[in-house]
């Protein structure tokens, strides 16, 4: 299975955590961007699957 954007997600939160508790904007910001990543990444997969089942119902697979 292909990269599902769980890391990602995981890490940008702990980035923007870090960030919050330093006070560094730039790291909170770049974690919000990570996990935002993550996201995109998870619905892209899930799209790619709904894709792959339906054409495979319409060719008859299982």
């Amino acid at each position: 299975m292909g990269d599902n954007g769980t890391f990602d997600r995981i890490a940008g939160k702990a980035k923007e955590a870090a960030g919050k508790v330093t006070g560094s904007k730039e790291t909170e910001t770049e974690g919000k961007l990570q996990h935002a990543e993550g996201k995109v990444k998870e619905v892209a997969e899930d799209a790619k699957d709904a894709v792959k089942g339906a054409v495979n119902r319409l060719k008859g697979d299982k």
